[in-house]
């Protein structure tokens, strides 16, 4: 299924060139209603900004970008790596941005990302991953398939400016 899709780790001076591909995946994430930290409307040059400052991270060693791409090298998916964590975790990483463009869903790129992250976790040190997302989304389904353990749920006490709630679940990982 995901055959002719690729996931590879991009380097600093990669990711710096692929902040508008970044965007466009971001971009469309939103726009389909995920809840990655960003509301609509979400212009271009705020994709663009937060994706420069993803490349940033990278550079400074901080975090790991992933991408998945078709075999033209469009990039469909992606997700990070946040390995940069306080002194007494330096056991732990954070996944953060796991998104696929709406058009290439359904193939198995979101299961590759996570086993990706997983292998580069590993590859880091690290042995405790964790991550959040929008309570009774359809990621929920993919953590749980892939062994991931449910930690605990942010109430949506407040009503976001959209006019809907959002609560937020946390999941951890001991690899």
């Amino acid at each position: 299924m995901t055959d002719t899709v690729t996931v590879r780790r991009l380097g600093a001076n990669e990711a710096a060139a692929c902040v508008d591909a970044l965007a466009d995946v971001l971009i469309d994430c939103v726009e389909g209603g995920a809840s990655v930290s960003f509301m609509l409307p979400l212009s271009r040059e705020r994709a663009r900004s937060f994706w420069r400052g993803v490349a940033d991270g990278v550079e400074r060693g901080e975090r790991i970008l992933l991408v998945a791409e078709e075999p033209d090298g469009t990039i469909v998916g992606t997700v990070q790596l946040i390995v940069a964590q306080p002194e007494n975790q330096p056991h732990r990483a954070d996944v953060a941005k796991m998104l696929v463009h709406r058009r290439a869903r359904r193939r198995g790129i979101a299961q590759q990302l996570m086993a990706a992250v997983d292998d580069i976790a590993r590859d880091a040190g690290k042995s405790v991953l964790v991550l959040d997302t929008v309570t009774g989304g359809d990621a929920e389904r993919l953590y749980a398939r892939a062994g991931w353990q449910r930690a605990g749920t942010v109430p949506d006490y407040a009503l976001l400016p959209a006019g809907g709630f959002c609560a937020t679940t946390f999941y951890y990982r001991q690899l």
